[in-house]
């Protein structure tokens, strides 16, 4: 399949509902994480509101001439002193399981990825990956993304206490 196959379009206020379920499946799925609906929520609206934090687009296809999410992303910035431009981080990736391995991802990454490559400010993109999701890996490496070179920590100071035991 081939993203012309799909509606990648910028998310709205509209799309809020989805975006939290989205987001909620993702993290139970990918972390066993049950995050609190109503900060999930109140971030995603703060995000939709505030362009300068970041954006999401979402992945539609249409199925019976009606138009269904299938996949979102998140898209924050990140400013490089190094490079003197921005890092787009792509985040909060989710594609519904029965639409996974249809070319939903490449479709959204292609999109993002042409948008970044048209803005003279920004100077690349990343994500982060959990070690052990494969899959995903996988993906990332089918679309041009490499390893780099650096490990992330971190201090999280909302999600802590959430984290599941080792």
């Amino acid at each position: 399949m081939t993203r012309d196959l799909f509606n990648i379009r910028p998310a709205t206020v509209d799309d809020v509902q989805t975006i939290v379920g989205f987001n909620a499946a993702m993290a139970l799925e990918t972390e066993q994480r049950r995050l609190d609906l109503d900060r999930l929520r109140q971030g995603t609206l703060a995000l939709l509101a505030h362009h300068q934090y970041g954006f999401y687009i979402v992945a539609e296809t249409s199925v019976e001439a009606t138009r269904t999410a299938v996949g979102q992303l998140m898209i924050t910035f990140e400013w490089s002193d190094w490079r003197n431009g921005v890092f787009w981080w792509v985040q909060s990736v989710y594609v519904t399981p029965e639409w996974r391995r249809r070319g939903v991802y490449r479709a959204m990454h292609g999109h993002i990825a042409a948008r970044a490559q048209g803005d003279p400010q920004v100077c690349g993109i990343r994500l982060y990956v959990e070690h052990q999701n494969r899959r995903a890996q996988t993906v990332y490496r089918s679309v041009g993304l490499t390893p780099a070179v650096y490990t992330v920590y971190e201090q999280d100071f909302i999600l802590a206490h959430q984290r599941p035991n080792p």
